[in-house]
């Protein structure tokens, strides 16, 4: 988290559903937030059929010690993330879980505004390992670089 901004300029700059997630986790205790976690977890789509299969055309994040493919959409100024991670990988998981569901609805420019270290604004460092979390910051890393390769290679729609 910069030290030039405060909590409430770095939520500002994350789009409202996230922000909301944000705000839940911040009121929770430590064990509490794990609980967060394993829920979002559970609630990860699985890929659609039509991306099944396909990890060969999916970017890997090499740094999350689980697998993980993510493959992203925009259509319509709106940003769609598709993961395919182990169901046995519930803290990527999770993690993967808060993300597409705070991005859920928004632009490449919400997006790309997020503060990197969304973690920190979770709490997240104080229920999970440094090594993981360092995996959690890559996969938002990644999140954003396909965010912006799409957006800019083309403006509004765009597809991976």
């Amino acid at each position: 988290m910069s030290m030039s901004e405060s909590i409430e300029e770095q939520l500002r700059q994350c789009p409202p559903a996230l922000r909301r997630i944000i705000l839940d986790f911040r009121d929770a205790e430590p064990r509490e937030r794990l609980e967060y976690l394993l829920d979002f977890a559970l609630d990860l789509p699985d890929l659609p059929l039509r991306l099944q299969g396909q990890r060969d055309q999916m970017e890997q994040v090499h740094e999350c010690q689980t697998p993980v493919f993510l493959h992203t959409e925009i259509n319509d100024d709106q940003v769609e993330f598709f993961l395919d991670i182990p169901k046995e990988s519930p803290t990527v998981r999770g993690y993967a879980g808060i993300l597409t569901a705070g991005f859920a609805d928004a632009t490449p420019a919400q997006v790309l505004a997020t503060p990197d270290d969304i973690y920190l604004l979770l709490g997240l460092q104080e229920v999970i390992t440094p090594q993981r979390v360092r995996g959690l910051h890559a996969l938002l890393a990644y999140m954003k670089r396909q965010v912006q390769q799409l957006h800019g290679s083309n403006g509004a729609t765009s597809n991976q």
